[in-house]
This record gives C-alpha cells, structure tokens and sequence, in this order.
C-alpha cells in the first residue's frame, strides 16, 4: 500500500514511518525540514501549494495527517501558530485528500472531550467514542478546541465532497524518540526533570492512561489495512493504553528507577491544574475490534528503556541545567505538547 504521513519527523510519525514500512509498505511523508530520505519532502500543511504538490505527486492510498501544533501550554503561548496549522493545515490536506482520492486517517486527541468528566455519564469510568455525539464538548483550552474542530471540518467533508476518513483519539503514548521541551508529555517532562535536578509539580488526584509507543504504533499501522468506511458518519477510535493511575504514582515510579538517592529534585504538590482534566480513562473496545488494539508493554518495562534512552541523548551537566531560568509552564504537571506531532 503506498501511504503518505504528514509530520513524518514528529515523535509518532518516525515510528509509524518504520512500523509501516518494516510491514512492507511504501511510505512517503513530509515536514518542514529537508530529509535525506528520497521518500520525504519538505512541506508546510499551511500551504496550499506545498501540501498538495507533495500528495498528487505521489498519490498515496492513505494519507495518515499527524502534524500539528500539539499541547495545551503550547497552544496557549503560541496560539498563532495553533489555528493556522492545526484548522487552515487540516482543511489543506483535506482539500488534497479529496482532489487525489486518498483516504484520511486523522490524528485527534483525547483533548477533542474537551471537560468530559462534567458532561458524561455519571456511572460510566471510560471515555466513550459517541460522547461528542450526544453531548456538546465544554473546552479547557484553545488546544483541545482545535482538535474538536478538525473532527468536524473532516465530517464536513466526508459529508458533502465524498472524503473516505478515520478519526483516531490518542491517548498518552510514551518511549524513546520524544526529546524534551517544556511543553512535552508528562512522561518525558518528569523523566528528564527528575534526572537532571529540575523542580517538578504534582496534581494530586489526577489520573491518566499511559500507552508504550511502540504498542500504539502497531495499532495506528493496522488501521490502514484495516480502514474502517461507513457510510453514516466518520468512524471515530480511542487509542489508549490499559494501565491507568495517578500521576504522582508515575512519578513515584520514576524515581524508584532513578533511585531515591539520585534525585535532587524539588516536588511541589498541587490540588488542581489551570485548564486540564482530573481523569482520563478512554474506553478501547472499539481498537481492540478492529485493528487489533493490544498494548502488552507496562509501564515497569517501558520506562527503564525511556529512561536509559534520555542519558544517551543528553549530556548536559545537571548543574548546567540547574543555570537555566525556570518558568511556570516548565513545571506543570500532565501537559502534552509538542509540535510536529499528534498525541495525548
């Protein structure tokens, strides 16, 4: 199958890049950097022009549209960038999809259930993919609103101009390859903040789903072969991981791994986080149905090699990370952000 991914050189997109192709497929992609590799071009979704040279040149089967301006904290410092790439980005690789008859696959978020924990019901503990059908999403954040609206301007068009199209709504997916800034997931932010002495900041109560990348991988790689068309409305999947727990039970983890004596970090411990849900629990009935969805590698597994991955990467002396001027945002808590890459 010949298959095309926007931000190929994101977090996800290098290991859907290799899970697709070590599964025999043709696989282009693109992002805003030149490559080396001959099957990636250089491409802003916010171009019209370069989006759609780069697809009708190669007339994939399968458009998988990862990149994005991704994050909360991210999407409140630079919101610019959010709406143009996230909402005019999307409607360009739309556009092209429906021009060159390439199927969608379209990398949502959990964000999309905006504060999901007010609005569903009061008896259910997992978030249900026909929620936002029954119930009109309140947002915490511009982020999550973005992601709400790529899902309808897809049904838009699924609608009316004929689009055959997946949604998929990420949840939590970690591992090596996710370099850290201050705006990237839980996992990699108390990772390499533990690691390096860096203060971090704690919600207690607060609860997620984590997901090994390489497990999310083979499931997202399944969904080409397995493209769901329905005729009724765009299919929508939960991706999610299975093991679910408090973040200051992540962090007690990562420090267990580092060892208790290794760590100099600072830990403040906080009631509540500005423009974020308490819990997040995705029902993954529906992947498991239809692409397989089955993450087998734990948390007690995963994170050693993350961890072991980051001190191979970064060599920076922990007294010189200490010098570097810290702000509010580099402390929080369950954020996820990067650009370039779709996850949450």
């Amino acid at each position: 199958m010949r298959i095309f991914i926007t931000g190929v050189h994101g977090t996800l997109g290098r290991v859907l890049l290799e899970e697709l192709r070590t599964s025999g497929h043709d696989v282009y992609g693109c992002d805003l950097d030149h490559s080396d590799d001959a099957r990636i071009v250089r491409a802003d979704i916010c171009e019209f022009r370069q989006i759609d040279r780069a697809i009708s040149t190669i007339h994939p089967d399968v458009v998988y549209h990862l990149a994005a301006e991704f994050g909360r904290l991210n999407g409140e410092d630079y919101y610019e960038q959010l709406w143009k790439t996230n909402c005019l980005g999307t409607r360009n690789v739309i556009e092209s999809c429906v021009n060159n008859g390439a199927k969608l696959i379209f990398a949502s978020s959990s964000e999309a259930y905006g504060a999901a924990d007010e609005y569903a019901p009061a008896e259910s503990e997992c978030y249900q993919e026909k929620w936002l059908d029954d119930f009109a999403p309140d947002f915490h954040n511009d982020y999550a609103l973005t992601k709400w609206t790529n899902e309808r301007q897809i049904r838009i068009a699924a609608r009316h101009r004929g689009l055959q199209a997946m949604i998929l709504r990420f949840f939590n997916a970690y591992g090596p390859g996710e370099r850290y800034t201050p705006y990237r997931s839980v996992v990699c932010l108390f990772c390499y903040r533990l690691m390096h002495g860096l203060p971090i900041t704690v919600y207690k109560n607060y609860t997620r789903v984590f997901m090994w990348v390489g497990d999310w991988a083979k499931t997202v790689a399944n969904a080409a072969e397995r493209f769901v068309i329905s005729p009724a409305k765009v299919p929508v999947f939960n991706i999610g991981g299975e093991e679910y727990l408090s973040v200051e039970e992540l962090k007690n983890k990562i420090v267990a791994i580092l060892g208790e004596h290794n760590v100099t970090s600072s830990i403040t411990y906080l009631d509540a986080e500005k423009a974020n849900v308490v819990s997040k629990k995705p029902s993954n009935l529906l992947a498991q149905t239809y692409f397989s969805h089955k993450p087998s590698v734990t948390l007690d597994q995963g994170l050693p090699i993350t961890i072991e991955w980051m001190k191979t990467v970064y060599r920076k002396s922990a007294d010189a990370l200490r010098k570097q001027p810290i702000e509010s945002s580099q402390v929080s808590g369950p954020a996820r952000t990067s650009a370039a890459t779709a996850a949450s």
